[in-house]
Formats: C-alpha cells, sequence, structure tokens
C-alpha cells in the first residue's frame, strides 16, 4: 500500500471565525470540537480537481501503465453526469484499458472503498487499484451556518492497492440504516428535490442554518447513532478477524469531532497511546479523515511495518463500516 494526502491552500481559523462571528470564542470552539482550523477549497477548485493533486502525489516514481482500475468516493461531484473518475483518468494519462467509477458515501467511504478495491482484486477484476475520497462539503455549508462550518473542512486522499495488499486486507463489517437519512442531508439540488429559493432558510438556535440548498446535520440525533452503532461495530468487526482490542495496534476512527471520538475511547475502553484523535488543523474532511489520519499518522512514527490497525468509518446515511488492515 502506498497512500498520500492533498489538502487546499485556502485555511480558515478560529480566529477567523471570531471576526466573522463576534459572538463566538475561539479558544472554545477548539476545546468543544477539536478544531482550530481547517482546510477550504478555492471559489473554482472542486473535489476532482483535489483528487487529482491527491492521485499525482501518490503515483510519483509509480508506473501509471499499472493502474487498471480508478475507485473516486465523493458526495460533492464536479458534474450530474460524466463520472469523475472518468474524467480524473484523462488528467492523470492513465491507459483507456482503466476501469473507473464514483462512489456516493460520506464518513464511511474509506471503508467501503476498501471492501470495493478488494473485491475486484480478489475477482481478477483489476490487478492494481487507485483508491480516492476527495470532498468539498464547504461548498454545501450556508455562509451563515456558522456550526457546521467549525467543523468541516476540505480535503483529499488517495491509496494504491495491488494484489499482493490482499493478505494485510481483512474482514469487513458493514452496515446501513436509511431511516436517519434527515438528519444528515442537502434536500435540494438533485431529481428529487430541484434548488429552491434562499428565503426559505431557518436560523437555529444551535448555530446551524436549515436550507433545503444547503447541509443540514441534527447534530444530537448523529451523536445518538454513533454511540450506539460504533461499540458494537467495533466487537463485530474484531470477532470476524479473530483478533482482541489488546492486539490491535493502533485505532482510526473516523474524525468527526474530538467530544464523539472521546466519548467512544472510553466507552469502547481503548488505550489513548493506541487511538488517534487530532483533526486539529483539517477538520472533518468526510470520507478523507482516516486516509489523512493515516499519513499524519506514519509522517509520526504511530504506524509501523506490521502495524494492526483497527479503521473505523460511520455517519451520513446512516453508513457504517470497520476493518482491519496489517500495514
Amino acid at each position: 500500500m502506498k497512500i498520500a494526502c492533498y489538502l487546499p491552500e485556502i485555511i480558515f481559523t478560529n480566529s477567523d471565525f471570531e471576526r466573522e462571528f463576534p459572538d463566538w470564542n475561539a479558544s472554545k470552539i477548539e476545546e468543544k470540537v477539536g478544531i482550530r482550523q481547517r482546510h477550504l477549497s478555492a471559489k473554482g477548485e472542486t473535489a476532482l480537481d483535489m483528487a487529482f493533486q491527491a492521485s499525482e502525489r501518490v503515483l510519483d516514481g509509480e508506473d501509471k501503465g499499472t493502474v487498471d482500475f480508478i475507485l473516486l468516493c465523493t458526495q460533492s461531484p464536479d458534474y450530474f453526469l460524466p463520472t469523475s473518475a472518468c474524467i480524473l483518468q484523462e488528467k492523470l494519462g492513465l491507459s483507456n484499458k482503466t476501469g473507473a467509477l464514483d462512489y456516493n458515501l460520506g464518513c464511511s467511504g474509506f471503508i467501503y472503498g476498501l471492501a470495493l478495491a478488494k473485491g475486484l482484486l480478489a475477482a481478477g477484476i483489476a490487478t492494481r487499484i487507485l483508491l480516492i475520497m476527495s470532498e468539498t462539503y464547504s461548498k454545501h455549508l450556508h455562509p451563515a451556518d456558522r456550526a457546521n462550518r467549525s467543523i468541516f473542512g476540505d480535503g483529499a486522499a488517495a491509496i494504491l492497492l495491488d494484489i499482493n495488499d490482499l493478505p494485510h486486507i481483512g474482514s469487513f463489517e458493514l452496515g446501513t440504516d436509511g431511516s436517519g437519512k434527515n438528519n444528515l442531508i442537502v434536500e435540494a439540488g438533485a431529481m428529487r428535490k430541484p434548488c429552491v429559493s434562499e428565503s426559505v432558510a431557518i436560523a437555529n438556535e444551535d448555530g446551524t442554518f436549515h436550507s433545503p440548498n444547503h447541509l443540514y446535520m441534527n447534530g444530537p440525533e448523529i451523536f445518538n447513532f454513533t454511540i450506539e452503532s460504533v461499540p458494537g461495530l467495533v466487537s463485530s468487526v474484531l470477532q470476524k478477524n479473530n483478533l482482541s482490542l489488546e492486539e490491535i495496534d493502533y485505532v482510526i476512527f473516523h474524525q468527526a469531532n474530538k467530544y464523539m471520538l472521546e466519548y467512544l475511547r472510553k466507552k469502547i475502553r481503548i488505550p489513548a497511546e493506541k487511538y488517534y484523535n487530532n483533526m486539529l488543523m483539517t477538520g472533518n474532511t468526510v470520507s478523507a479523515t482516516i486516509p489523512i489520519a493515516m499519513v499524519e499518522s506514519l509522517e509520526q512514527g504511530k504506524i509501523k511495518p506490521g502495524s494492526k490497525l483497527l479503521l473505523v468509518g460511520f455517519g451520513v446515511g446512516y453508513s457504517w463500516g470497520a476493518v482491519v488492515i496489517t500495514w
């Protein structure tokens, strides 16, 4: 496996929030959600642009001719059609024999992507896969939605997988509960409901802004879903892989927010030294949080060759997934 990430150049700090919303305190934002700054895509910068940057980094020094499949996870595509992965194939100069597809998934997107990649490799459909997560959630947010703007950042990550990685990717546990769809949603803009007038936007007491054209998140309900589903998810995936928590070298959850992650760590009884919890400089980058955390953990020496990693994603959908991999 080889992994790389890309973060856009624009940085929006908590002090910038304080200047825009004088009744918000920069230090309290960091204390509550564990985020000091987040990277934001530029006005003309898209998820496809960021996917290209992350891909170029992971392909640096590699033979591009060996890549025969692209999997691109995003919920902020350039177009309804064509597929961004198809455009990325041409931009990267990959062979016309390369398979390519997008899949629409949020915070569990990296786990599902690994599952898809494992299946393609195991079936002999592909021999080397470029898996990319790229998200520009900032473009889904209402300018007045200070609560969600304080949490979400933009970013992309790419990982190269080939047939030699199959023994290192363990068993998966995946799940879905579509009844939670309305608790994290962009209602308008697609075929069910076209974009509507901005006059319907409503400010909520918690600092969120409910507009059909923009992202809405019911924070308490998302928290409840997470604490109810994730502990059982961890238990199930460990059982499937015939491992105990003590045998795991490092744990990386989707980086939602500091409070939620600490709550889960304590509830599941994960030692702090084995647990990644640091979105301080990037914020919640949705499907890219886990691979970005992996890049940072590798740079810090927390992940070493042979490390057993427990990776857990959960969120919009509701959707969740977990896997154990050996680095």
